[in-house]
């Protein structure tokens, strides 16, 4: 595990996946992240990538030659290489292999930078195409955060601020892709109550959210986060069936839709990589 550290706050980074699994605030020792019960879902913060979300049959092909990738991609399970860059910013990377050849047919660097700046922590994914083809991918956040914070306030005492007053078109999800119906939910003065049966069909997720920043606060105290993301496409907002937790997943990618005809060029958000080229996006969480 990898510690980062500065005055306000304490990051923890595990090697398999890059996966942060402790975000701490010194001053409070209130910890952020999801406590990874593997009863209700055992991650606390996955990358997602060569691909985000489910493919039809678990398959995809290029031209006439097809192959199979889990939901999520492969990332997640993987060692990445370590660089410690000082005790507030750490490089995680991987790289393409034999083994991750033979189900993407890719030459990729993918990397993942976690940097502390205050009382935030940023990741950073940097692609860069080694190879002499187009690279073909799509990479995702899916940080799960604590709900509840504190032992005196419980889940329905959340909310999620969203930075701009919208309505949330929410593109169903069925049988791991997504499906042709479409549910409106208005938010309330930007807010969104949270409750656990909001995720009992899944995640809600959106393909043309206008906010580009999200607060997780509570009715009863003034603890919470800032969750910032810019440039990502799609977005998800999830949790585990009765799990205190809710994920906020902001997505270059997004899971085959019901009529996809499994072709990866075709595939919607599907990110395109000329070689020698670097491609970089950033998300980050500011606690309180």
């Amino acid at each position: 595990m990898i510690l980062l550290e500065n005055e306000h706050i304490k990051v923890a980074v595990a090697a398999k996946g890059a996966e942060m699994q402790h975000i701490i605030s010194k001053q409070t020792n209130l910890e952020y992240l999801w406590k990874g019960d593997s009863a209700y879902w055992g991650k606390f913060s996955p990358v997602l990538f060569p691909v985000v979300g489910g493919l039809k049959n678990n398959t995809y092909s290029i031209g006439d030659q097809s192959y199979q990738l889990p939901r999520h991609g492969f990332a997640r399970d993987l060692e990445f290489e370590v660089q410690q860059i000082n005790e507030q910013e750490a490089l995680f990377t991987l790289s393409n292999n034999s083994e991750t050849l033979k189900v993407y047919p890719f030459e990729f660097r993918f990397s993942l930078r976690y940097k502390l700046s205050g009382a935030s922590v940023s990741c950073t994914y940097e692609v860069h195409n080694p190879g002499v083809k187009d690279l073909l991918f799509s990479v995702g956040g899916h940080p799960a955060f604590a709900v509840p914070l504190t032992s005196d306030t419980v889940y329905e005492d959340y909310y999620l601020d969203f930075s701009q007053d919208e309505a949330l078109h929410v593109h169903e999800i069925e049988d791991n892709l997504i499906s042709d119906k479409t549910v409106v939910i208005q938010l309330n003065e930007r807010k969104l109550n949270l409750q656990h049966d909001l995720f009992y069909n899944d995640a809600l997720v959106m393909k043309d959210l206008n906010s580009k920043s999200i607060q997780l606060r509570n009715t009863k105290n003034q603890h919470g986060l800032t969750f910032r993301f810019i440039d990502f496409p799609f977005f998800g907002i999830w949790a585990a069936k009765d799990a205190d937790f809710v994920c906020l997943e902001p997505w270059c990618g997004i899971a085959d839709g019901i009529h996809h005809n499994q072709q990866l060029s075709d595939k919607e958000g599907i990110q395109s990589l000329s070689p020698g080229l670097d491609w970089k996006r950033s998300w980050a969480v500011e606690i309180f």
